[in-house]
């Protein structure tokens, strides 16, 4: 039994191929090719928790959309999902909720679309905040530019560690497929974009 993460999958979604090139032909392709990375990774008694994003389609779709998903899904919402949901879509999920905190293998781990670079528990090296929302953007540039900062200076107990995490599916380490908190700091810090800026 592992927690999952992901976010920013904007199934559905026709411009997102362009926004953030996803190498992809068409939505069907996108959309078949996050089934089967979903399901090589993910168990039925896997919890994936989708930071926001998720579906760009009404909710009539939703079902054929995530019912094909192994295991047990957590929504933590972003800007493009509904603040409502109808019966039959919320059944689809253990949980719906706008943020989150969970442990995680003695990980204090912050669960929101949003990136959150300072939090109460950031000066905790055993925390790590998980977010989405900047795809590939100018913004997250910013986010990798302010984490080489904090990183830099958090020479004492007592100071935010930086430990925050962009988990949209199309940021490489991620490469469209739900990863483990132990996977997204191993690619996070292989492909240091924050090292980089």
């Amino acid at each position: 039994m592992a927690n999952y993460y992901i976010s920013d999958l904007h199934i559905g979604h026709e411009n997102i191929l362009r926004f953030d090139n996803r190498p992809f032909a068409d939505l069907n392709e996108m959309h078949n090719a996050i089934v089967t990375r979903w399901n090589s990774v993910v168990t039925g008694n896997d919890t994936v928790y989708i930071l926001g994003d998720f579906i760009w389609d009404k909710q009539s779709m939703w079902p054929f959309f995530v019912q094909p998903l192994a295991g047990q899904k957590v929504l933590i919402r972003g800007n493009h999902d509904p603040k409502q949901f109808t019966r039959e879509v919320r059944r689809l999920f253990h949980d719906v909720c706008d943020y989150k905190e969970i442990n995680d293998d003695n990980r204090h781990v912050i669960l929101s679309h949003y990136p959150m670079p300072f939090h109460h528990y950031s000066f905790l090296e055993s925390c790590w905040i998980l977010y989405g929302h900047v795809h590939g953007t100018r913004e997250y540039n910013l986010l990798c530019e302010a984490r080489k900062i904090v990183k830099a200076s958090c020479t004492e107990k007592g100071h935010a560690r930086g430990n925050f995490i962009n988990v949209g599916c199309m940021m490489p380490w991620m490469d469209y497929t739900p990863r483990t908190l132990e996977e997204i700091i191993a690619g996070d810090l292989k492909s240091a974009d924050w090292n980089r800026v």
